[in-house]
């Protein structure tokens, strides 16, 4: 196996950094901006023939990324690379994964399409895989996928005592029964009434006597914040403690962390995606993920783009 090299996407130097060093690659450099038109330039600074290119771009934020993601893996097969794999710790457009209404576009399938055009393999952290079976559904390259839920519950151990893990919705309770056996913890799961994109309705169900038990919130995303800051709320009118929100994807769009944090919450995420509530490091475990599908791909010959 070659040594791979690392190139990351404006944002994305951190992250790129740590996976060369635990994995023993180089780093390589690009240049990129906007024309006053709005149009892309991009240059790759970095020699790429015959090497395994690595390329790290964590998709929040997702339209204005896409693009020059897009171009940096076209011109480095045109200049020779053997292999162009993407880190992608966050995965956007996931969640538009059926048809709900007549003549909406399937963007799941269509943005996987257009990764799998470009690149040769793929590695995320937590895909929001609801009607999905896996990434193998809608993606024809080898995916790895990166599992949060036992660094959630290392970080729970180290800094929680006696815990209740609690899940805002029921699409969440694959992470708090994961969570929770792993702790030996009870759970409960809300219900939740989604009115609108910015409107949800949660209910107390399962969340009697928590008594002098730590609340913990752990799902996978959180992009508006609305259900977690109303499963906060909710909460406190309780009586119990203010809990402390884990994601694995912190979005936080509409200044969802502020809300949160006047709120009077803790917020705890991993680090897919840069932010000052970063306190689990997924960087190890997609080292990990990369090491096998370069090692798989440096064993089945040359890049071709993919038809």
């Amino acid at each position: 196996m070659t040594t791979p090299l690392f190139v990351g996407m404006p944002g994305n130097e951190t992250m790129t950094v740590a996976l060369a060093r635990k994995l023993g690659g180089d780093i390589g450099q690009l240049e990129l901006h906007a024309f006053p038109d709005g149009e892309t330039y991009l240059r790759l600074l970095t020699d790429v023939a015959d090497r395994a290119l690595v390329i790290v771009c964590t998709l929040d934020r997702p339209n204005a990324k896409l693009l020059p993601l897009l171009f940096a893996a076209a011109t480095a097969r045109e200049l020779g690379a053997a292999k162009v794999g993407l880190v992608a710790p966050y995965l956007a457009y996931m969640r538009q994964d059926r048809r709900f209404k007549p003549g909406e576009a399937v963007t799941s399938r269509q943005v996987a399409q257009l990764l799998s055009n470009a690149f040769d393999w793929l590695v995320t952290v937590d895909p929001h895989l609801h009607r999905y079976g896996s990434l193998g559904d809608i993606y024809r390259i080898p995916t790895g996928v990166v599992r949060a839920a036992p660094l959630i519950s290392g970080w729970i151990r180290g800094n929680v005592g006696n815990a209740h893990i609690i899940g805002p919705d029921s699409e969440s309770e694959q992470w708090v029964a994961a969570v929770a056996a792993d702790i030996g913890a009870s759970y409960a799961v809300l219900e939740k009434t989604r009115l609108g994109d910015r409107d949800v309705e949660i209910s107390a169900h399962g969340l009697q006597n928590l008594g002098a038990r730590t609340p913990v919130l752990v799902d996978d995303i959180i992009s508006s914040g609305r259900t977690m800051l109303e499963a906060v709320r909710l909460i406190v009118a309780l009586g119990a403690a203010t809990p402390i929100c884990i994601a694995v994807h912190g979005l936080f769009a509409d200044h969802a962390d502020a809300l949160l944090a006047q709120a009077g919450a803790r917020v705890i995420t991993s680090n897919s995606i840069p932010h000052g509530s970063n306190a689990i490091d997924v960087s190890e475990s997609i080292a990990a993920s990369v090491l096998e599908l370069v090692r798989s791909a440096g064993e089945s010959g040359s890049s071709q783009p993919l038809e």
